[in-house]
């Protein structure tokens, strides 16, 4: 694997004040420095914050860059049906598509990354999507909405997102987990709340297809910046990991990634919490990308909102799930995960039922309590379900969540077609928002019987 850094224990020179020194658990330390002329004092050594976080903010970057494909389908609904007169049940399908292939890309992501390495990955995987958006404005028929759009881009954005953050903290991190999965799980509504008024403002006054350009180059500016500055693992660098008392070796590539996320697979189905896991996360993804993010700009565009004022909404979502999903992370670190789940389910359910009732053509108070509360539980389950396919499947963990994630997936795919159809047969999203609202209560019942942990990753299990 090439690497920027000198080997283990040299990144910052040959003084014995290395990074490594400073970082194996005692980052404070390197006090050792050499003395800065004959009967001089030591010279003090600047405390230097350890690599991971770096990594960590170099991972947080890249998914805020990377959202703006996720931010461009609900927007293109309106404006895809009344220049080509598809239905909105066959744009709904290759957003389905996308959010499938997302899903079920996860897995394998997960076992190519410890093949080829974490940057070499999601380099390739930014292309592919830069590729896949930028040959949608060529588009004319429903079939290469669904190639470009659905299958480029679905499996680019599979190969990195929520697989990605899970498998830079694995790594990088054995302290602070839940805190740093909840940061990187945020990016996705900063990117949000970054891209969702700019594209809807382009899609608004300039088309949909200056946005999809747009969305091409987002993601290629950010290759650069994952290919110098992302790490693949600590010891490329020559540190231990956050929190570890021990430096840990770099593990030899695992080839046969194909087979080893098919083994992850068939051990994870034989135990009742992954199918309990699976389960509320493809209720989670059928509230979420399925739902909201996919058919909220259209909903209240049928109420008489503008399109740019509904967006804007969606976006403000992005500023509060920031919130909700960091102090979820905190609160993972705490507190039984089960009964979190729970009670963001709960609360998700009951705020989907109150929806078709909040709609109107202009932004009224009781809409922006919905927006609130609705973006502080928007992916605040992330931490948790993490920490309990962390808890349960040890060193496949993050594969195994790969496969949980692919439930997310298909989940808001089924969501985003059958809202789509809804739609078109009934003439208002309404029945789609309770049905919602219900599932949710399911996953609720579902979190609070998953049995308990085997306590791997601390309080956030037990």
């Amino acid at each position: 694997m090439p690497t920027a850094e000198p080997t283990a224990g040299t990144e910052a020179g040959a003084t014995a004040g290395t990074e490594a020194g400073a970082t194996t658990g005692t980052e404070a330390g390197a006090t050792t420095g050499t003395a800065t002329g004959a009967g001089a004092a030591p010279a003090p050594r600047r405390r230097r914050p350890h690599r991971a976080w770096s990594v960590a903010a170099v991972t947080f970057l890249t998914l805020i860059g990377a959202a703006g494909f996720a931010s461009l389908p609900g927007l293109l609904i309106d404006p895809l049906h009344g220049e080509f007169h598809w239905s909105r049940g066959t744009i709904g399908f290759a957003v389905s598509v996308n959010l499938a292939l997302y899903g079920l890309t996860a897995p394998f992501a997960a076992a190519l990354m410890d093949r080829f390495g974490i940057r070499r990955v999601v380099a390739a995987a930014l292309t592919v999507i830069a590729v896949g958006s930028g040959l949608t404005v060529f588009m004319t028929s429903s079939w290469q909405l669904v190639l470009y759009w659905g299958v480029l881009v679905g499996l680019g954005s599979g190969s990195m997102a929520l697989a990605f953050a899970a498998t830079v903290t694995g790594r990088w991190f054995t302290e602070r987990r839940g805190l740093v999965t909840g940061i990187l799980t945020a990016a996705g509504a900063s990117g949000q709340l970054v891209f969702l008024p700019l594209l809807s403002w382009i899609v608004d006054g300039h088309g949909w297809r200056p946005a999809a350009v747009t969305v091409a180059l987002a993601a290629l500016a950010v290759v650069p910046l994952v290919w110098l500055l992302l790490r693949d693992h600590p010891a490329d660098v020559g540190v231990a990991p956050y929190g570890a008392t021990e430096f840990v070796p770099k593990p030899p590539p695992q080839r046969g990634a194909a087979r080893r996320a098919l083994r992850a697979l068939a051990s994870a189905a034989r135990s009742g919490p992954f199918w309990l896991l699976a389960g509320t996360f493809a209720i989670c993804g059928a509230t979420t990308n399925g739902l909201v993010k996919t058919h909220f700009v259209p909903a209240a565009h049928d109420h008489g909102m503008p399109m740019t004022a509904a967006a804007s909404l969606l976006a403000v979502i992005g500023v509060f799930d920031i919130v909700g999903t960091v102090a979820s992370g905190w609160f993972t670190d705490r507190f039984d995960t089960r009964r979190l789940l729970a009670v963001y389910y709960g609360l998700r359910g009951l705020s989907l039922m109150f929806l078709p009732l909040l709609l109107a053509d202009s932004v009224h108070p009781p809409m922006v309590f919905f927006i609130i509360f609705y973006g502080l539980d928007w992916v605040a389950t992330v931490p948790p379900t993490i920490a309990l396919c962390r808890a349960y499947y040890g060193e496949d963990s993050a594969i195994v969540f790969g496969w949980v994630l692919a439930a997310h997936q298909v989940g808001a795919a089924v969501i985003a077609f059958l809202g789509g159809l809804a739609r078109d047969a009934f003439g208002t999203y309404d029945p789609v928002w309770y049905a919602s609202g219900a599932l949710c209560a399911l996953a609720a019942l579902m979190a609070l019987v998953i049995r308990q942990g085997k306590g791997a990753d601390g309080a956030g299990v037990a």
